[in-house]
């Protein structure tokens, strides 16, 4: 398949204006505090400009079918997500993906790779909001550019022949990016949130819930319980017009475990104890449903050297046949470590600007480890 082209260039100017008689400030006495930037393109322009395509579509579909039929335990393999905290340098994550592709296919018979394509970053208070809001790093919220670049490195990660997995932050932004995304995710912060899990009920492919930031796993058992249901909500169409959407629900919502204020939480009496609440009577999971385990965030404290002692941990447990873990989470760049947001010709290449991460050596490595646990565990 032919390669995407990366756009250089905004898609359009985007003036500032703001309501009559209201300062840069707002102006509170009117209760104005909003200013207008201007209009965003809508979900169909976007998706005309840069179709998925039928290549795409088939991958996407098939990848969707093996994470589902994982984490319901009829597929053995292990699904392991794994890429950038976040993407701000579009080629280095495409040399990533192009990377991961050659481990992802020949480890293909125990895991089921699916890159981490993260575009929106909750703050726990300020901080870079990801490549969607700030794609030039520079505070401009060039959001229109933003959106249409995520879509560029996504169609891209898929032409590496890898699946994509996305965090969900804003309610909309999946009008423009969910029919090239394979599997999601419900951050800490809004695991508890009624918006995100209406969200989830309506989205097409598999979506974890984390567990909340103090640790406690009943808000992602209740999102996945919420989310299965059906709902009615405010919602926006393709044209980017308000309507009222109505869900059937989605059944395929897993638990993840990414520790918390109070500690890690991928133990082994941790997971048997989330096992106990995600196969608990009323909680509407099978009794096969696992969890899936994040290296990272409270886990690893966000260490990436630790990150990599907690896959080791984890896959010597599947060897030994410790059952329940279906999935493992990971953050992983071409180099290690963070830094901090700044102009692409600043940066290091390939190194994060969010959470630190592992190196692709590192991850390559673990990989294989992964594998050789499932085979292990076969045995």
């Amino acid at each position: 398949m032919s390669s995407v082209l990366l756009t250089t260039e905004p898609v359009h100017d985007v003036p500032t204006t703001t309501s009559e008689g209201t300062g840069a400030d707002g102006d509170p006495e009117s209760g104005r505090r909003a200013q207008t930037l201007g209009p965003l393109p809508t979900p169909r322009d976007i998706l005309t400009a840069l179709p998925l395509g039928p290549h795409r579509r088939t991958l996407v579909a098939n990848s969707r079918r093996a994470v589902r039929d994982v984490l319901r335990g009829e597929d053995d393999r292990l699904l392991v997500v794994v890429g950038p905290c976040s993407v701000h340098d579009p080629a280095a994550a495409l040399e990533y993906a192009r990377r991961l592709a050659a481990v992802a296919e020949e480890l293909a018979d125990e895991l089921v790779v699916v890159m981490r394509v993260y575009f929106e970053k909750p703050r726990t208070t300020l901080g870079w909001k990801g490549l969607i809001n700030d794609p030039h790093l520079d505070g401009s919220h060039d959001v229109p550019h933003g959106l249409r670049l995520a879509r560029e490195v996504l169609l891209g990660v898929l032409d590496a022949g890898v699946p994509a997995a996305c965090e969900f932050l804003e309610p909309t932004s999946p009008q423009y990016l969910a029919d090239a995304v394979t599997w999601g995710a419900i951050g800490a912060r809004n695991a508890e949130s009624q918006v995100h899990r209406q969200l989830v009920s309506g989205l097409p492919m598999p979506v974890g819930f984390k567990n909340a930031t103090d640790g406690d796993v009943q808000v992602a058992v209740d999102g996945c319980v919420t989310a299965a249901s059906r709902h009615t909500f405010f919602g926006a169409d393709d044209t980017g017009r308000t309507v009222l959407v109505q869900t059937t629900g989605n059944p395929d919502c897993q638990v993840i475990l990414r520790g918390g204020r109070s500690g890690p939480n991928y133990g082994e009496q941790d997971v048997a104890a989330a096992l106990s609440v995600v196969r608990a009577p009323g909680a509407g999971r099978s009794t096969r449903a696992g969890v899936v385990v994040d290296a990272s965030h409270g886990n690893s404290r966000k260490d990436h050297v630790r990150q990599a002692g907690v896959v080791r941990e984890i896959a010597a447990r599947l060897a030994d046949g410790e059952p329940g873990i279906t999935g493992l989470m990971m953050e992983s760049f071409l180099v290690a470590g963070a830094q901090m947001p700044g102009g692409l010709e600043t940066l290091t290449y390939g190194k994060s600007v969010t959470d630190a991460c592992m190196d692709w050596e590192t991850t390559e490595d673990l990989l294989r480890t992964l594998a050789t646990a499932i085979r292990d565990r076969r045995g």
